[in-house]
């Protein structure tokens, strides 16, 4: 539904965006995820069109925006960073208003007014004017311009922006469930939405993409991933480090804490050995030297843990 091919955005010397390439597909939810600065809103303002590329192309259902863009854009839905609205309108005559802009043939925009107040969460404010909406519900009201003409994708800017913790859940499942359908592809810097929304997230920093895959395959490249956290008594930690670094599965045995109720190792396994087979042979050790395990499991590896590893501070060159 989204192809993007070798995308390039200069301001004057300024690179924002630096040839990147990926695709979304229908039923496909990608989190563009990134520091301050990267380029993701950027690159999101070239793909529905906003900006136009400075070199590259963009896809939209296989046409190409700059070309075809009335077509193209028809098929989009977008919820701008900041996006504006009319405080002397209502929420209901907003979206009518929003819904006639966006060509719904007259004996629909009732319906799809009704539709979108109901997607959004906005009944009880239907009538209230927009200068008189809190943050939360002035970001649904953006929200539901971008979903009024019921497009097959959505590309939507930091749409949890200034969002308390309720409001946010509420959009992230939102989300999920309008996935299901279209093509829908948002930026944001909030790590944890990556896990509560999306199929596949890239990072970018710097105007590059520097990492692609499910939430699974990037929290598996981080540094400690596949290591086994073992707690444990009844041999002073010396001792249980010592045999735990005897075994072939071990690559390195990392003091990890140490309290009154045991101590803990961070297990790293050898080259070729994954968390699996490393767990069973530090249970079966501490079973034969009679050692009590009072925890033992794999560590998954954090998002937040790849994201510092990949990208580069302000004072980095």
């Amino acid at each position: 539904m989204i192809e993007v091919e070798n995308l390039h955005k200069h301001f004057g010397s300024k690179a924002a965006v630096d040839g990147i390439s990926f695709t979304v597909k229908r039923g496909e939810v990608l989190g563009c995820l990134g520091p301050n600065g990267a380029g993701k809103s950027t690159a999101m303002r070239v793909v529905t069109g906003y900006l136009p590329p400075s070199e590259g192309r963009v896809l939209i259902a296989g046409e190409d925006i700059s070309e075809n863009e009335v077509s193209a854009k028809r098929k989009i839905g977008y919820l701008p960073e900041a996006a504006p609205l009319y405080s002397d309108m209502t929420v209901e005559g907003f979206l009518r208003f929003c819904a006639e802009m966006r060509g719904v043939p007259v004996k629909e925009v009732g319906q799809a007014v009704e539709k979108a107040i109901g997607t959004c969460f906005l009944e009880r404010v239907r009538t209230q004017s927009v200068d008189t909406l809190s943050k939360g519900f002035r970001h649904r009201t953006c929200l539901a311009q971008s979903v009024i003409h019921d497009p097959e994708i959505l590309v939507l800017d930091e749409p949890t922006d200034g969002l308390d913790p309720n409001q946010k859940n509420e959009i992230r499942a939102l989300i999920r469930r309008m996935g299901k359908e279209k093509a829908i592809i948002f930026s944001t810097h909030i790590l944890e939405e990556v896990e509560a929304a999306c199929t596949r997230a890239i990072i970018m920093d710097r105007g590059v993409i520097i990492a692609d895959g499910t939430p699974s395959e990037l929290k598996g490249r981080a540094k400690g991933a596949g290591s086994v956290l073992l707690r444990a008594s009844g041999l002073a930690g010396s001792g249980i480090r010592k045999e735990l670094e005897k075994l072939a599965e071990v690559k390195a045995v990392e003091a990890d804490d140490s309290d009154g109720e045991g101590a803990v190792f961070r297990i790293s396994p050898s080259k070729g050995k994954k968390g699996s087979a490393l767990s069973s042979a530090v249970f079966a050790m501490c079973k034969e030297k009679d050692i009590t395990v009072e925890e033992l499991r794999i560590a998954e590896g954090r998002l937040d843990d790849l994201f510092r590893e990949i990208t580069k501070s302000d004072n980095e060159d």
